[in-house]
């Protein structure tokens, strides 16, 4: 996988059209959880690729929402990202947003992982914690079946989502869960300059 950004030039590029502290939150989010799974399923090389294209997946939504991922493709070419890079990226929109169709485990995982981290992320707000370090799988599900909580998070999406990776929803929920407990103090770090 060919990742042609630092860390340091995809998050300056991800602030050049994101200034909005939720926005920003959910891509820190997004590439914690994908740093963590590179790492569970065994691609610890490109541990770096994955959370780059976690950081950047919604380089466009912020200024450009009814152009979602039709507009990435331009910011990230201006950005320095390779064309690999922009197909995943452009890949989590598949069907929604987006034709390319994500192909790599990496791309499933980015699908399946954005709409559901909105998910848990809302629902971790409702604990008296305000953390994912105490939420169980049993809790979430209640809240995924409840359709008018976080109304916005597609769970047809999650579900699809879970399907192309050969999961259950069970599975899905549980290791995001892990994923975002992985990144939860360090995010929390990283937005108290936004605070």
């Amino acid at each position: 996988m060919q990742n042609t950004l630092t860390r340091e030039e995809a998050m300056n590029l991800l602030k050049e059209y994101n200034k909005e502290p939720f926005h920003i939150q959910h891509a820190l989010t997004v590439e914690g959880v994908m740093r963590w799974f590179a790492q569970e399923l065994g691609y610890g090389e490109d541990i770096d690729y994955w959370g780059n294209v976690g950081l950047l997946h919604d380089i466009d939504f912020e200024l450009y929402p009814e152009q979602h991922c039709v507009k990435a493709p331009e910011l990230l070419r201006a950005g320095g990202a390779s064309e690999e890079m922009i197909y995943s990226i452009c890949s989590h929109g598949y069907g929604i947003c987006s034709e390319v169709e994500p192909k790599h485990e990496m791309e499933k995982v980015l699908f399946a992982a954005d709409e559901l981290t909105g998910l848990i992320g809302a629902a971790a707000r409702m604990r008296p914690s305000k953390s994912v370090m105490d939420m169980e799988v049993s809790s979430l599900k209640k809240k995924f079946k409840d359709k008018r909580f976080a109304a916005g998070c597609s769970r047809d999406v999650i579900r699809t989502g879970a399907e192309r990776l050969g999961w259950t929803l069970e599975e899905l929920m549980e290791k995001t869960i892990l994923a975002m407990r992985s990144c939860e103090a360090q995010i929390a770090a990283e937005m108290e300059q936004y605070a």
